[in-house]
């Protein structure tokens, strides 16, 4: 017989009350998930509402938003080699202005409450393509799902 209809958010969530500030820069934010150990955190404002999310994937997407190798594939090697010259003077400009959190984390729009049944949670994930989740006490944030915790849902339950 199958738990997971009895399971909720609470149950399955890892807590997570633990925010960055939006105004740290994408170094020490990326410095911050490497000494932790995770991929994403979510972000707060300065009254330290939470305002989104940050993943290394964001970091990641920032990095490379500017090479699209469709374009490339269209241009003699002159103009690549010009090309690649004007994105490392890009690159080499940006690294003298801090990119700062806010700059790079997708906004929560999704979130769900702790006494959300696990099968609502899964739902809502696949609907809107989801990886991760926040589940709220009212207007507090108390954890996160991800895919993987509920993975183990599934695993537990086989097991």
């Amino acid at each position: 017989m199958s738990h997971s209809k009895y399971l909720t958010a609470k149950d399955v969530m890892t807590p997570h009350v633990k925010s960055v500030p939006q105004s740290w820069t994408m170094q020490k934010f990326a410095e911050f998930l490497s000494q932790n150990n995770i991929s994403g955190s979510p972000v707060a404002d300065e009254d330290g509402k939470l305002v989104g999310i940050a993943t290394l994937k964001d970091i990641a997407e920032f990095h490379f938003q500017s090479v699209n190798e469709n374009y490339e594939q269209q241009m003699t090697d002159e103009e690549l080699k010009e090309s690649r010259r004007l994105r490392m003077m890009i690159f080499e400009g940006l690294a003298k202005v801090p990119v700062e959190v806010r700059d790079i984390l997708t906004p929560i729009v999704f979130s769900v409450s702790e006494d959300a049944t696990v099968k609502e949670v899964a739902e809502l994930m696949m609907a809107e393509h989801l990886h991760r989740v926040f589940v709220k006490s009212g207007e507090t944030l108390t954890g996160i799902i991800t895919t993987y915790d509920l993975l183990k849902v599934i695993v537990e339950e086989v097991a």
